[in-house]
């Protein structure tokens, strides 16, 4: 083990109307996990980018179109939310005004 392993830890959160947010998915375990890294190339951003590839293939497998989500990525312990991240993404879907 060398000494640049890092730890990140990831949520997904939905948009809940007046409320905020909320995990993604309805319950809180389905979307939140950890990602151990040892390459410094691969930091927050890397493992954001590995998140939404794993929710667009599941969204392309099931046919349910794009969701609109954030992907928050803390290191080491998730926080609060994006005030405390390292890096959050927001993927909106694409809506066709016409």
């Amino acid at each position: 083990m060398g000494g640049t392993e890092k730890r990140w830890v990831y949520r997904v959160d939905e948009p809940h109307g007046s409320e905020g947010w909320r995990p993604y998915g309805g319950h809180p375990g389905r979307r939140r996990g950890t990602v151990t890294t040892d390459d410094p190339a691969h930091g927050a951003k890397y493992v954001a980018a590995l998140v939404v590839t794993d929710l667009v293939t599941e969204w392309d497998v099931r046919g349910i179109g794009e969701r609109h989500v954030r992907v928050i990525v803390w290191e080491d312990e998730e926080g609060v939310g994006p005030e405390d991240a390292v890096f959050t993404v927001e993927i909106q879907p694409d809506i066709d005004a016409g």
